[in-house]
């Protein structure tokens, strides 16, 4: 008998680093049996030496993480397999005992499975016998155990396919002693009344329906212009024959009574209702098997969507393609994205689930290149999507990257480069860039940039993956851009910097800020409201002194060392003018002036008042040690900047000071996490080492209160407070991992 193997790719088109196959065998009446084997056996032996290969890394990322535990549980496609529009991207709660075990998607429901083992149904976690435990999470994909009832093992995978593809895959073993009749029931749930059922395709064995998905968001709405779907349309299959199918309305305790029945009803029936049309709250697929001791069968259902405008043959054949393929490969990939990270020896679980959280936090964020940008970019979240932080890079955001080029230095790089690619000709890198180009939101004559922390992102870029090609591109950028900055923000020429004339968005603090913002309440208009372009600001300033710095790094790194003599000789220029002009003996802290006189008094207004941005004189290397010293006098005190779970953007002290993370965009008192990054950055430079490692404990525990409780990472933190009501999955806490890794360097 000849054994012919068949090697089959299994990674359908995706572009890897190394290939991977699993054989498909054959059996042929031969006499070459014995090379046949023998050629089997070598097969078997290489497999194992990758595999091998493998185990440091799979040991390493193991996490076997339980429901309080700080994971954070959101999952996007593969930027590979990633689209803008029309994306879908989950959250996967495992934690709550009052729900199955779920998988949301921001405005486009939930999709979830009911178990039933021996006429008893388990439709929650809290009734299991074993609840879950997560073994590994990476950006697109999640690996969990747990038993629903008694010998019955379920290892569960969940994965985001595509920005229009997801699916649960759940291999179920019998280990009792006992045979047992196992029913499991996919359900498609939508949470409201638009989800109409077109047909059940027989041929595909799944559902195909219709529903409205509104882009109203309460932070930001999306603009349906741009290309977000609003009629949109699903397919919900599964990879076997289904026992049967059905839609409800209703909740789960009306179809929990539909699959108990009363046992001697005459009614009684053992299937769903069979439903092929109409509005329907929920629709649920059926599948069963009696399993004997040992055995184990293989469940899988998916979710496909896309817009209504396209043809909805093309999606049942895609999900089709993927209903058996083999999840081994992209599992794999994952462990390759990994291998680069850094291998810390983290002092808790906690702390390495942290660290986990925001690599995946940050990849998860990335969409490969479109529109009118050839890199590839972020969005500030995936799931939740809102308008303002979905399809364009602003460079504080870009903080971010910082700790992403750790695990890919050239998508990182690649970020960055968006902003080169739209850099305008006089060196303007503009509020927002991306797939729609450059946005720089003109206002009184002026175009609008961010805060610029261009080249301090590519130099710690740089500094992860010592790429000098990207570093010379970035050097060239970054001085036409600082150029621009001494041209059009130190417009009276005296050699410290005002925020444009939009500056309310510029300044990065937005609106709820004790010294640029006149009225407690907010209410004046745009220009009557922010007077930061009427005043030397300290932020920016020292922003700029930090670029000045980092050119000077970058270009002696390049051997261009008269530049980088005149990049030092400029920032230092700069230092000595913020300590002249913006310090304050009285009170010992650096402060914003007015620009006409150099006062700390604008019209009636005292701009004494203390916030975050006096501490970035020591992360910009500004502040004389002396001054140093009293600085950390007031960030220690606790009546002021010293809190519970980091140091507030506002003092404590202030009578604007606010602890409630309760919106977006609020300056007067939450914990921003990467601010707070560059306050622990200040004291590693003026060597506050200890005090830097007690500021990054807080920072820690406010995140993994977060992660253990909600499992969402958010905008902005409250100093004092558990509770949060701001933007959740805020791409710029993946800072958090930069953080790790310093902290470990030490």
């Amino acid at each position: 008998m000849l054994i012919i193997i068949r090697f089959q790719n299994c990674s359908l088109g995706q572009k890897r680093k190394k290939e991977y196959f699993h054989p498909k065998i054959t059996f042929l009446p031969s006499v070459h049996m014995r090379t046949a084997i023998q050629f089997l056996l070598f097969f078997l032996v290489i497999h194992y030496a990758e595999a091998q290969q493998f185990k440091p890394i799979e040991d390493y990322l193991r996490i076997n993480a339980r429901g309080q535990d700080p994971l954070y549980t959101t999952y996007a496609a593969a930027m590979a397999r990633s689209e803008l529009y029309g994306d879908k991207a989950y959250k996967m709660d495992y934690y709550s005992d009052c729900r199955p075990v779920s998988y949301s998607s921001d405005h486009a429901g939930t999709m979830f499975c009911i178990w039933k083992v021996d006429e008893v149904v388990i439709p929650r976690i809290g009734e299991f016998k074993a609840k879950p435990v997560v073994h590994f999470t990476f950006p697109d994909m999640a690996i969990l155990e747990y038993e629903p009832f008694r010998g019955i093992h379920v290892s569960e995978t969940f994965f985001v396919y595509s920005s229009s593809i997801a699916m649960v895959d759940m291999e179920v073993k019998n280990t009792d002693g006992t045979p047992h009749e196992v029913a499991v029931y996919p359900v498609l749930e939508t949470g409201n009344d638009s989800l109409e059922m077109v047909r059940y395709d027989k041929v595909s064995d799944g559902y195909l329906t219709q529903r409205y998905e509104s882009p109203y968001r309460l932070i930001s709405s999306l603009k349906t212009e741009y290309g977000y779907p609003t009629r949109v349309r699903d397919f919900f299959t599964g990879n076997r024959e289904t026992t049967s199918h059905g839609g409800y309305s209703g909740d789960m305790n009306d179809f929990y009574n539909a699959i108990k029945t009363d046992f001697y009803s005459d009614k009684r029936v053992d299937t769903l209702n069979m439903k092929q049309q109409g509005f329907v709250d929920f629709i649920a697929l059926h599948f069963k098997k009696r399993l004997k001791p040992g055995e184990s069968v293989r469940f899988r259902y998916l979710r496909g969507f896309q817009d209504q405008k396209e043809d909805p043959a093309k999606m049942i054949r895609t999900v089709d393609s993927v209903k058996n393929f083999m999840l081994r490969p992209y599992y794999e990939d994952n462990l390759i994205l990994y291998a680069k990270v850094p291998r810390i020896a983290f002092k808790s679980q906690y702390e390495k689930l942290a660290y986990l959280d925001a690599f995946n936090l940050a990849r998860g964020c990335m969409y490969p290149a479109s529109g009118k940008t050839k890199y590839n970019f972020y969005a500030f979240s995936r799931n939740p999507i809102w308008g303002w932080g979905h399809g364009h890079q602003v460079l504080h955001e870009s903080l971010s990257m910082m700790a992403y080029a750790f695990m890919d230095p050239k998508s990182a790089q690649a970020s960055q480069r968006v902003y080169m690619e739209q850099q305008r000709d006089d060196g303007l890198i503009a509020y927002r860039h991306g797939p729609r180009g450059m946005q720089d939101y003109p206002h009184n004559g002026m175009s609008t940039t961010s805060a610029p922390f261009f080249s301090w992102i590519n130099l710690e870029i740089y500094n992860a993956g010592h790429d000098k090609l990207f570093l010379a591109d970035a050097y060239v950028s970054g001085t036409h851009y600082v150029e621009w900055l001494i041209k059009n923000r130190d417009t009276d020429h005296d050699g410290t910097f005002e925020w444009g004339p939009y500056g309310i968005i510029e300044n990065v603090r937005d609106w709820y800020n004790a010294v640029f913002q006149v009225s407690a309440e907010r209410y004046l208009d745009v220009d009557k409201e922010d007077i930061s372009d009427e005043l030397e600001c300290l932020d920016l300033t020292l922003m700029v002194i930090k670029e000045e710095r980092s050119l000077a790094k970058m270009a002696g790194i390049l051997g261009k060392n008269a530049d980088a003599k005149k990049w030092l000789n400029l920032a230092d220029t700069t230092s000595r003018l913020v300590n002249d002009r913006m310090w304050d003996d009285s009170t010992g802290f650096y402060y914003s002036v007015n620009k006409k006189d150099h006062t700390f008094r604008f019209m009636t207004r005292d701009l004494r008042r203390q916030e975050i941005i006096g501490f970035l004189a020591l992360w910009a290397e500004a502040a004389p040690k002396d001054r140093a010293a009293r600085l950390i006098q007031t960030l220690t005190d606790t009546t002021k900047f010293w809190r519970r779970y980091g140091v507030p953007t506002l003092s404590a002290l202030d009578p604007w000071y606010s602890p409630y993370a309760d919106y977006c965009c609020k300056w007067n008192g939450p914990v921003w996490m990467l601010w707070d990054y560059m306050v622990y950055d200040g004291l590693r430079q003026y060597h506050y080492d200890a005090l830097a490692s007690q500021l990054a404990e807080k920072m820690i525990s406010s995140v993994n209160l977060q992660l253990s409780k909600n499992h969402n990472f958010w905008e902005s933190y409250s100093p004092d407070n558990e509770v949060l009501n701001c933007p959740p999955n805020y791409i710029w806490d993946a800072i958090i991992a930069k953080l790790l890794i310093d902290e470990n360097q030490k």
